[in-house]
């Protein structure tokens, strides 16, 4: 490349490393695949591998959605279950109190 000339921009791929960090605290076995995947999108660009990248970050992307879609449904899941059995001991204490 000679002096003067502009270097070719690099396309803009995103490696959605934050939503992967963020899935790791809902359901960290797939934001594993996930963050493996958005820390090797950066590189690929740099080799000029733009295709790869862009696979890379789908793949990033695709593990870290599953991993907060499957963690918020078992975080809901659980608060139901605690709010229920909440309830339920709560109706019973009071059902054993009227009785005695």
């Amino acid at each position: 490349m000679q002096p003067g000339y502009p270097s070719p921009q690099q396309p803009a791929v995103d490696n959605n490393m934050t939503m992967s960090i963020v899935a790791i605290f809902f359901f960290w076995p797939l934001a594993i695949p996930a963050i493996m995947s958005a820390s090797r999108v950066n590189p690929l660009l740099q080799q000029g591998d733009i295709n790869g990248a862009a696979q890379a970050a789908a793949d990033s992307k695709k593990w870290s959605k599953l991993a907060l879609i499957i963690g918020i449904v078992i975080w809901a899941v659980v608060l139901l279950c605690c709010l229920l059995g909440v309830v339920l001991n709560v109706g019973l204490f009071a059902t054993s109190n009227s009785l005695s």
